[in-house]
């Protein structure tokens, strides 16, 4: 697994080889950063943004983000596994200064995060998990994002979640397995 372009350019991040992670490919990452950096759709600029970076197993998404220039990325994540490699990623890459690791579920992130504002959001929970549904309409409540932002979720092509009540989406994408939804809490 490779970082597509930024500052960090070229360099290679460790990842998981198991049955419980599910690395973001390259081809889906790549598409997922030019619609974010070249669409009208969004108001929102990713340099010098902060991201929360959700169910971010060994944060290839937030890393690339890092490389890209943000200012800060929060990873969330709990499988002890996949927060070993993404700490290990961040000191390989000397990243620790503009990203903050928190090791809980994001279920327990949601509850005590309420003073904080984003400006992305990426959800990337299991396939098979329904209960991220529960946690977007928590989002929208806490009003933990600015007026400006973008959320970007990664499913299974075939997942049909009705996602209306808690987004306005502006935009799905299917590459291979993967469907990418992007879209901000209503």
């Amino acid at each position: 697994m490779r970082i597509i372009s930024g500052s960090l350019k070229g360099k290679t991040i460790n990842y998981l080889k198991n049955s419980t992670t599910r690395p973001l490919k390259d081809l889906v990452k790549e598409n997922i950063f030019n619609i974010i950096t070249h669409s009208s759709l969004f108001k929102v600029e990713l340099n010098n943004s902060n991201v929360l970076d959700l169910y971010s197993g060994v944060g290839s998404f937030g890393i690339e983000c890092l490389s890209r220039g943000v200012r800060k990325v929060t990873f969330v994540e709990n499988d002890l596994n996949a927060l070993n490699t993404l700490k290990k990623n961040l000191t390989l890459l000397s990243l620790n200064n503009r990203a903050e690791v928190v090791d809980t579920s994001v279920e327990f992130f949601l509850k005590k995060e309420k003073t904080f504002k984003y400006d992305f959001f990426f959800f990337d929970p299991p396939f098979a998990d329904k209960t991220f549904i529960e946690n977007l309409q928590f989002f929208k409540k806490s009003k933990v994002y600015k007026n400006s932002h973008v959320v970007v979720i990664h499913r299974d092509k075939k997942s049909e979640e009705n996602l209306n009540d808690y987004l306005n989406i502006f935009l799905t994408r299917k590459y291979g397995r993967s469907k990418i939804i992007f879209g901000s809490f209503k």
